[in-house]
């Protein structure tokens, strides 16, 4: 036959899954405005209208457009120091993903695989495990991170560092709960019967069935790190100038704060629509991937 067959359970599936999908307001928009500030980050070249680290103090604190003393040469205005604010805020999103993403990274390879381990092999692994995990849960993370910040200089590189060796306790527990749970499943067993390797087990029984807990902890953790950023660069002990983190955007706006308002304002906004868009997917993930969810 010349002409292709399409299943119609395949064809149902997919319609049932792009329901589900468009469906569900938050994963919706917490994948539009993540998608926008994604194409922000990847094209600050083109889109910015300025060099962002650009000074000039002869056009320093312009006014947005919609301002009745604003310019349409810079749409949201100036900073203290002459910069264009949209420019910087384009590149700003560049470094709020870079340290979510990176610090999601380090943080989900070492309690991930600390996790999976504590809940496969149990016993004196899990013992270990568990004493570390009561240590760096007895650790506050803000005053941790602003003692090693402040210990080594506050850099783009010692601040995802830092965080990424602090955020690792949610991946952890989460996976050695999951791990524990998919241990004593009967696939597992009938891997290890027919002599599967325990890495092979790992990599093919237990990670692809605990993924879906690890993308909503990746998830709240990534968003939980631009949040801390923003802090310890508003701080001054975080991202150092003149990059332009919208943290230190903030940070930089404080004197400004009361004649200025629209110098915290713009990053401020930014910095909570992407962290909500970022909690409203991976919660978007876990409805969608839940079993009760399926069908």
């Amino acid at each position: 036959m010349s002409a292709s067959v399409v299943d119609p359970l395949a064809v149902n599936a997919i319609a049932r899954l792009r329901r589900r999908i468009f469906g569900h307001a938050g994963f919706s928009f917490g994948a539009a405005v993540l998608a926008i500030v994604a194409l922000m980050a990847i094209l600050a070249p083109l889109l910015s209208p300025w060099d962002p680290y650009d000074q000039d103090l002869s056009r320093r604190l312009i006014p947005p457009i919609w301002h009745a003393h604003g310019t349409a040469a810079h749409l949201l205005g100036t900073d203290g120091l002459g910069r264009d604010y949209l420019s910087r805020l384009l590149y700003g999103a560049r470094i709020s993903l870079l340290i979510g993403l990176s610090t999601m990274a380090i943080s989900g390879l070492i309690g991930g695989t600390l996790g999976v381990l504590a809940g496969y092999f149990g016993g004196g692994i899990d013992m270990a495990v568990s004493f570390l995990l009561t240590v760096r849960l007895s650790l506050p993370v803000i005053l941790v991170a602003l003692a090693a910040v402040a210990l080594v200089h506050g850099s783009l590189l010692v601040v995802i560092l830092v965080l990424g060796f602090l955020l690792w306790d949610r991946f952890l527990v989460v996976m050695r709960s999951t791990t524990q749970q998919i241990r004593r499943l009967d696939y597992v067993a009938a891997a290890e019967a027919v002599g599967a390797s325990t890495l092979r087990i790992l990599a093919s029984e237990v990670l692809p069935n605990a993924l879906n807990n690890l993308i909503v902890v990746a998830t709240l953790e990534m968003a939980n790190a631009i949040l801390l950023e923003a802090a310890l660069s508003f701080l001054g002990l975080g991202v150092q100038p003149p990059l332009p983190s919208w943290g230190l955007m903030l940070s930089e706006a404080k004197p400004f704060m009361f004649f200025s308002p629209w110098l915290i304002t713009i990053p401020g906004i930014m910095l909570f629509l992407l962290v909500l868009a970022i909690n409203l997917l991976g919660d978007g993930v876990r409805d969608l991937t839940a079993p009760e969810g399926r069908g």
